[in-house]
């Protein structure tokens, strides 16, 4: 794993660069403007306009017992109109697909997990990358085809590591080697209670994604693709295992543990994908931000 404290995601993009960039040249001249390189606001604070819900034993956009919803510039998950959870596993997608970005996303654990929810979801949710399309996904099929970056919350005393992998119907490349579990931790440490967390992840389409937090690159893994298990049930015409994941929706969950989240952002990096010296010169100028 990588430890650094300085500069971050610049760090994650020299090493990207030195393995994966290192044979191409600029493909473009001059420069862009302004408004291609501004943070994209995902989540607005006002309305959830911009997204798309989907919750396992529910119709497309059925927004179930209110389970997402904005209160006081935060965007809410809540199961109070909940009687159990039953494995009502939902996802909120923006509405727009994505390939090369960085993605912030500042989130917190509250309360207490609704009635029903399984022990291993206790203050767990996640952020879901390269999401099949939601209008393909099945009514009662419980994940998406994602890669998730997975938030997990501390218990008051027991070590517990946030931003980990998990791999719903995807595998990835790590050391070398196609990886096939599940689940995999990072080195983060523990977040107890109820603090702000600001989790980042770089990803740059089929080749290589980071999960950084403070300062640290806390996890890395090569070549997402489709494959494995862990998605159920699915449509056997979009789960085509072996197809490299290039792109694809950014999801918030909800597993049965009430989340706030008060920024999603994303930078969209799509722009300078053939243009490594571009690249370059906006990774050091977002490090320096951070």
């Amino acid at each position: 794993m990588i430890h650094q404290r300085q500069n971050p995601v610049y760090y994650a993009f020299i090493l990207f660069s030195f393995f994966f960039l290192t044979g191409c040249s600029a493909s473009k001249n001059g420069t862009e403007s302004e408004e291609s390189e501004e943070w994209i606001q995902l989540f607005n604070g006002r309305d959830l306009d911009d997204w798309t819900i989907k919750i396992a034993k529910h119709e497309l956009n059925e927004n179930f017992a209110n389970t997402f919803r904005v209160e006081d510039s935060l965007m809410k998950v809540r199961y109070d109109g909940y009687e159990a959870f039953d494995q009502q596993y939902g996802h909120i997608y923006f509405n727009t697909p994505f390939s090369y970005y960085l993605l912030n996303v500042e989130y917190r654990f509250v309360g207490e997990q609704a009635t029903g929810g399984e022990g291993w979801a206790l203050s767990n949710s996640g952020s879901m990358l390269h999401c099949q399309d939601p209008k393909t996904i099945l009514k009662d099929q419980d994940f998406p085809i994602s890669i998730e970056g997975q938030f997990l919350g501390g218990d008051g005393t027991n070590p517990r590591t946030t931003s980990n992998l998990c791999t719903p119907g995807t595998n990835v490349y790590m050391g070398g080697k196609l990886f096939t579990p599940h689940c995999v931790n990072s080195t983060s440490k523990t977040y107890h209670g109820e603090q702000w967390v600001k989790a980042q992840f770089l990803v740059l389409g089929d080749s290589v994604v980071y999960h950084i937090l403070e300062g640290d690159t806390v996890l890395k893994y090569f070549n997402p693709e489709i494959g494995g298990g862990n998605v159920s049930p699915s449509d056997p015409a979009v789960k085509v295992d072996g197809t490299p994941l290039k792109s694809g929706y950014i999801a918030l969950q909800s597993e049965s543990h009430p989340i706030d989240f008060r920024k999603v952002e994303l930078f969209d990096l799509a722009a300078y994908k053939g243009d490594k010296e571009k690249l370059k010169e906006v990774m050091r100028r977002l490090s320096k931000k951070e």
